[in-house]
């Protein structure tokens, strides 16, 4: 529940956005059936696997809506694991990395990416927010915008209207303790300094 829009809330309430939010394995997908065709849709983050449909079985419902909406050439931006969702939706594999990426480091940007908007969080200029284990492969007809040292795969566009971030862009370190808390198991099993996350959290967050 705490991934949510985080900063990007105030930038879009700020210029008129409403704001309506689908809880996943709650809500029906069926309501984006009613959404105007300009309308965007944010797929955000969360704690489980694209690949654990077993136990998580609404998460073949939540690729497929995707998908369709993907396909009808909709404004789409996904963060995190709604990144890797939509790599599914568009038929790529999602899979654990070989490690946690979790912390802050920079971009490296693309030819590509120099050339977009995702300039402005390169490497040079800002350090980004990293929190997942798992990975994906590009889909086909995306294009690569930006690496990290450790997944290759960080931000990649599709069409015009359709951008995915693996890092958190979205991040608001004021919040930092709900995320702390909220991935209090997967911080402890990987072993990961809580008091150095925060501390970077706040300095590079700020």
């Amino acid at each position: 529940a705490f991934e949510d829009l985080g900063s990007f809330f105030k930038v879009f309430t700020a210029n008129g956005i409403a704001i309506r939010y689908l809880e996943a394995g709650v809500d029906s997908f069926s309501a984006l059936e009613q959404a105007d065709e300009n309308d965007l849709l944010i797929v955000l983050g969360g704690p489980i696997g694209v690949y654990e449909t077993a136990g998580y079985p609404w998460l073949d419902d939540e690729i497929a809506a995707i998908g369709h909406w993907l396909r009808q050439g909709r404004p789409t931006l996904g963060i995190c694991l709604g990144a890797q969702l939509m790599a599914a939706a568009l038929g790529a594999r999602v899979y654990p990395g070989h490690g946690k990426e979790i912390g802050w480091s920079g971009l490296q940007l693309s030819e590509a990416g120099r050339a977009s908007p995702v300039r402005h969080l390169a490497g040079s200029e800002t350090s980004m927010p990293h929190w997942h284990g798992d990975t994906f492969d590009l889909p086909e007809d995306a294009e690569r915008l930006a690496s990290s040292a450790m997944y290759p795969n960080q931000v990649y566009q599709w069409g015009r209207k359709a951008l995915a971030f693996q890092c958190h862009p979205e991040f608001d370190a004021a919040r930092v303790e709900q995320w702390l808390i909220g991935h209090a198991g997967e911080l402890n099993a990987a072993g990961i300094d809580l008091a150095g996350l925060r501390r970077q959290s706040i300095a590079n967050g700020g």
